[in-house]
């Protein structure tokens, strides 16, 4: 069975209201973004989109996760008109990863940051 990397950085995080998508998947670590991204509050759970003039190392979680939740992820997360999956680069990781960047215009004023929830 083959298996996908995926950083994630919000809601699908430990400890957070979508975590229960992943039962039974296996965690990897906690990881870090290169400077090349930027997340920002989209109500209820944030949104990260490329960032190449003011990027920030976003802090997230990576999983190795199976082909049936990577399909369950992918409707959830609205793949490919909301978000959309695509390679990302984490600091200090060899091999590919995949995760879901925000495909949709950032409402102005939006607040932003490294790390969900912001402020904690």
């Amino acid at each position: 069975m083959s298996k996908t990397i995926l950083f994630l950085y919000g809601t699908l995080k430990r400890g957070q209201k979508s975590h229960h998508f992943l039962a039974g998947q296996e965690f990897l670590g906690e990881a870090r973004t290169m400077p090349l991204y930027r997340l920002y509050g989209l109500g209820w759970h944030p949104g990260m989109v490329i960032d190449l003039e003011n990027g920030l190392e976003v802090k997230g979680e990576l999983w190795a996760v199976d082909d049936a939740t990577l399909a369950k992820m992918d409707e959830y997360e609205g793949h490919p008109t909301w978000f959309v999956r695509q390679d990302v680069a984490v600091r200090d990781c060899f091999e590919t990863v995949q995760t879901y960047l925000f495909n949709q215009e950032v409402p102005t004023g939006a607040v932003t940051g490294d790390c969900w929830p912001f402020g904690v």
